[in-house]
This record gives C-alpha cells, structure tokens and sequence, in this order.
C-alpha cells in the first residue's frame, strides 16, 4: 500500500502525522511511504531523518494527495484539502465530523472512506484519542494560569497563591482523562480544585488517585452554578465519544461568574460544553464574552508539537499497520477497536452518531 503523510496546514498545526520510526514500521512492512516536504519540521523531523528509513520525500501536499491509497494526517481536511480527497481512498486522522458538518458533507461527496482516531476503541477506552487528552488537560491548567494574568485580561490572580493570599479555585467539567490531568496539575500547583462528573464509579476513582486539594463531585444544576459562581479557571473537559458534545453552560451562567474569569473548552473540537464556545487558533487564541476570557483552540497539542507527535504516533502505529496489511475491510472485522473508529466507508455514514448529528442515512454495515 501507498502510504502517504502530508504537512498539515491548520493554523500554527506542527505536529505530523509519522515520525520516522513509524514511517520505519511501514517501510518495513513492505508499504510504500510517501512524506512531504518539510512535514515533520514543526516537530524537530528533517526530511532527511525519514529518507533515512526508507521513505521517500515528496514537494508538496498534492502529490501527497494524489499518489497515496492511505493518507496519515493529525488533523481533519481543511477545505483547501477538499478537492484533493479521491474516491475510496482511507484517510486515517482526527476528524470530530459530529461538530462539522461541512466537512462531513465533503466526505461524503468526495466518497472517501475516514478512519477517525478519536473513535477508535471499545467503551470509555479510546487509545488515540488518549495521549492528546493527556496533553490538552495539563495544558489546559497552563493556558488557563497564563490567561488570568491581567495583562491577558484575567483577574490577576497567581494561580497558586503566595504566602498569606489565596490560591486560586479551578473547576474541572468532566473526570475523564482530559480532567483528570488537568486536576493533577492544578493540584501540582496548589490551586483548589473541584472536579464533576455523573459516573459515581469514576468520582470514586479520581478521589482514590488525586491529591486531597482535588474535590471530585457529582454533577447537577445545583452543585455546577455553585462552583462556576467561585470559579477563577474552568476547564471543559466533557466527552460523548463520536457525538456533539453536551453543552453544561449557557451564556446565563457566565453572569453569576466573576469578572475576569477564565473558560477553556478542551471540548471545542466536538463542539464545546459552553453556549459561548466557538474554535479559536494558536495566532488568536481567545476572545471575551461579558467579561469572562475564552480559550477554545481546537488543535491546543499543536503547540507542544515534538512531545505530542511522539506521544501521537506511539498509539496510531499498531492500528495504522492493521489498516495497511490487512485493508480496511478485513481490518475493521478482525478488530473492533477499528470498526468503532470507521466513521465514513466509500461515502456512506456507518457511524450512527455521526448519522444522527446531520440527520443523514446511517449504513449499519460496510458489507
């Protein structure tokens, strides 16, 4: 199989989808591997660092596009990217199709088949989406400290407090893997943390596993104005693995917040747990809505990018080489870690909460 790896072309996007030992195992395989120019140098890759395992370097994105059966992205096609997906060809990245409908349309036009990382898994384990949750929680606490700086707009507040003041309070939405690290480094800071959710099962987890400064708590209308009215930092950390995510917050509670409160929507690539969330990028990060900051970049690890590539690529290699040995179709029934993630097959929905975001006909089957 032709395997190709185009530079992504997001806003401030530098990580890649192979590193030069992944681009190795496919090498290694027996597939071809095709990188474009420059593609790994926003995560400290040189095109010679994959020359050197067998891969060979092409100029541009297009010929990427055009030469590849299997494409291996980071991020969802852009709509410059568009006209360049072909006709049954297997493109393996994130693409959150239940927050974008135009992109889902496209798909589907376009009659390609997408494998999406962050529905491939079995229940509440979804293994390529993991190392980015790990990555955007703790940099979430970071984004939300360097927000609450008043020369960025914040409260002035020192997230960890000094001697004799305060530290901050933090409420964490969500106790899955994106809030548990973000409460690990809050914690880590001294800030006081809150964090909800409604699987009993999981609160008792996170209070066995996180530091006596973190308060997990189960979620309703009551306990969540409570803590959004004495928050200075929340962070929505809330997933509903393939569908829209569920909005917590309306814009009404953002007047029971303080002034200078900061808000970041790690959800924001699904469609964000706050009314006010909209995507925002690396070069223009924020924006305000009655007085609270928002932060809600919807590709937050590309800033990280060497550690995140690295972190990336270690979860979507094993997958990655199902999917090229085998085909997408024998890869998708001899594993249902993959079936999950197939969300597009040859332009037809068979993934029912995609189908059921857009009211599009959901195919049950790829047969």
């Amino acid at each position: 199989m032709i395997v190709g790896c185009p530079k992504e072309i997001k806003d401030n996007e530098n990580r890649v989808g192979l590193t030069p030992n992944a681009a190795a195992a496919y090498v290694a395989c027996g597939h071809a591997v095709y990188v474009a120019t420059g593609a790994g140098l926003g995560s400290a890759i040189s095109d010679e660092d994959y020359l050197a395992v067998g891969a060979k370097i092409v100029s541009d994105n297009e010929g990427i596009w055009a030469a590849s059966e299997m494409v291996v992205k980071v991020k969802e096609p852009l709509p410059e990217e568009y006209g360049l997906m072909r006709k049954d060809q297997l493109i393996y990245t994130f693409f959150h199709f239940a927050a974008n409908e135009i992109l889902t349309r496209a798909c589907l036009e376009r009659q390609i088949t997408a494998l999406a990382y962050e529905t491939v898994g079995e229940g509440r384990y979804l293994p390529l989406l993991k190392p980015m949750s790990e990555v955007a929680g703790r940099m979430s606490v970071i984004m939300g400290a360097f927000y609450s700086a008043k020369s960025q707009g914040g409260r002035g507040l020192l997230p960890m407090g000094v001697t004799g003041v305060a530290p901050a309070e933090i409420l964490i939405l969500g106790g899955g893997v994106v809030g548990a690290n973000a409460a690990k480094v809050a914690a880590g800071l001294g800030a006081k943390v809150t964090i909800v959710d409604i699987d009993l099962e999981r609160l008792e987890f996170l209070s066995q596993i996180l530091p006596s400064n973190v308060l997990p708590l189960f979620s309703d209308k009551l306990v969540l104005e409570r803590y959004l009215s004495s928050a200075d930092i929340v962070i929505g950390a809330v997933l509903t693995p393939g569908a829209r995510t569920v909005r917590l917050v309306d814009r009404g509670h953002l007047k029971i917040m303080k002034p200078g409160a900061v808000v970041v929507d790690v959800a924001v690539d699904q469609g964000g747990c706050f009314e006010t969330s909209r995507p925002t990028s690396h070069s223009d990060p924020i924006y305000e809505v009655d007085g609270i900051i928002h932060y809600c970049v919807a590709n937050m690890p590309g800033a990280y990018a060497s550690t995140s590539t690295y972190a990336l690529n270690n979860a979507t290699i094993k997958y990655g080489l199902e999917l090229a040995n085998l085909g997408v179709e024998k890869a998708v029934l001899h594993n249902r870690a993959l079936r999950a993630g197939l969300n597009i097959y040859r332009g037809k929905v068979v993934c029912q909460k995609v189908a059921e975001a857009f009211d599009l006909e959901f195919t049950p089957s790829i047969d």
